[in-house]
């Protein structure tokens, strides 16, 4: 199979038969063309031809398409169709996306592009999972799955099954449940298809099955699912009863805005924003953090000015200045971002204390190593000992406290329950310029006795 390529030629012919209205071959074009390459075309189209695409193409193509499309794309078309026209793009979706289209839809049409889906049950398990807080997993899961009941035999579970399966569009598990609907556990397909069929399913299912609660965060869920190689999980609500499942590609759609968050934190961006989002948008996500770094400038020129007298005397102190703050920027981001990865993969053990211990350890080896080529650098460059000395002291002074403080704040905030990534980008790095300048020009003050 060749690998979709979006070229400019192809856009401007989908333009072109859009304009003269030439259905059938526009059919033809995208008829064996896959539903999110479908959605990078329409990405590239206006308003108008996007709408045009989505109206003409069959239904149980476009509602993945509009699964896959940018966010500020899928709202203005979704504008543009009636309530009916969305009510059949979500009858042909998994519950879970469908809730998702749902959530965006103004509050005001919700219920009666709900009245319009023709599914009423499809429809009553949407408004179910719109119950659930998005940011859990509740409201990640979807309500398709196959269960069967512990008092069934194995035919009468054959059976259920068969009627299930139409409405799940991939079976990753079987799950068993009470005359309660709780969950107790699953069932093996080799032992489905290899038991008698008068056999009942108590005498043959896997009692152990790991599960997760609706109310539990998705970056939990997306932790369980990966160390134990999942591709499906059951969801239970409060009492254990199985309301429904996650499964991997959900997972992956956390994970990747998960770390998309995290790199944009670390960047000094304070809110969710792309590239082709407006000036104002990106502005506002930008500015809180740069004038922080502001702040933190006129902070290390205010302590600066404080030894005025002493840089003044030793001019070589002031060319060093810069290095400093580099190098505690340097190390407290290095510190932080293999904390914030440990916290995110749940790889760090031991106590705190053996985690700051360690660090810093590692923050005074580098230091020294650094300090003595810095020394031997200063020294034959300058010919003043005693003020190299005071350079190179400083530096190990100031790598040791940068790598302690991008240890403890990103810890420490994960105690609170604030996200650590903040830890990992202009806030780790403009106090570290601050205490780095602060600890270089009293320790110079101590050893050049000023």
């Amino acid at each position: 199979m060749t690998p979709f390529k979006l070229t400019e030629e192809l856009i401007a012919q989908i333009e072109e038969l859009i304009e003269n209205q030439r259905d059938t071959n526009l059919k033809t074009l995208l008829d064996d063309v896959h539903y999110a390459d479908v959605a990078e075309i329409i990405n590239e189209l206006n308003e108008e031809e996007a709408t045009y695409l989505i109206k003409l193409l069959d239904s149980k193509k476009t509602s993945d398409v509009l699964t896959e499309l940018d966010e500020n794309v899928r709202e203005s078309i979704l504008g543009n169709l009636s309530s009916k026209e969305i009510a059949g793009e979500l009858g042909e979706l998994d519950t879970d996306d469908a809730a998702d289209i749902v959530g965006e839809l103004p509050q005001e049409i919700v219920q009666e592009v709900i009245s319009e889906i023709e599914d009423r049950e499809h429809a009553k398990d949407i408004v179910d999972l719109l119950r659930y807080d998005e940011n859990s997993a509740g409201g990640l899961m979807a309500k398709e799955l196959v269960k069967v009941r512990e008092n069934w035999n194995v035919l009468t579970c054959v059976k259920e099954m068969r009627a299930q399966a139409e409405n799940v569009t991939r079976v990753h598990s079987i799950y068993v449940v009470d005359e309660e609907d709780k969950l107790i556990g699953r069932l093996s397909l080799k032992d489905l298809l290899t038991t008698s069929t008068k056999t009942h399913i108590k005498d043959v299912f896997i009692a152990k099955v790991d599960s997760v609660n609706v109310n539990e965060k998705p970056e939990e869920v997306a932790k369980i699912m990966s160390k134990y190689d999942l591709e499906a999980i059951p969801v239970v609500d409060e009492i254990g009863r199985l309301v429904g499942r996650i499964t991997i590609d959900d997972i992956v759609d956390v994970i990747r805005e998960e770390a998309d968050k995290d790199y944009q934190m670390a960047a000094g961006i304070s809110q969710d924003v792309e590239a082709d989002d407006g000036v104002w948008e990106l502005t506002r996500a930008r500015l809180p953090w740069l004038i922080l770094g502001l702040f933190g400038g006129l902070g290390a020129a205010a302590i600066m000015g404080g030894f005025e007298e002493m840089i003044a005397k030793h001019a070589v102190l002031f060319f060093f200045t810069p290095l400093i703050a580099a190098m505690a920027g340097n190390v407290g981001v290095q510190s932080s971002a293999i904390i914030v990865q440990g916290l995110a993969n749940d790889d760090l053990k031991g106590s705190i204390g053996n985690r700051l211990v360690k660090e810093m350890l590692l923050a005074l080896l580098n230091g020294v190593i650094l300090a003595t080529i810095l020394l031997l650098f200063t020294w034959v460059w300058q010919g003043a000992f005693l003020s190299s000395l005071a350079i190179s002291i400083s530096l190990i002074a100031v790598i040791v406290v940068a790598g302690f403080i991008g240890t403890f704040i990103p810890l420490f905030l994960h105690k609170r329950g604030i996200d650590p990534a903040i830890a990992t980008g202009p806030f780790i790095t403009t106090s570290n310029d601050i205490f780095g300048i602060l600890i270089y020009f009293m320790i110079a003050r101590v050893v050049l006795g000023i």
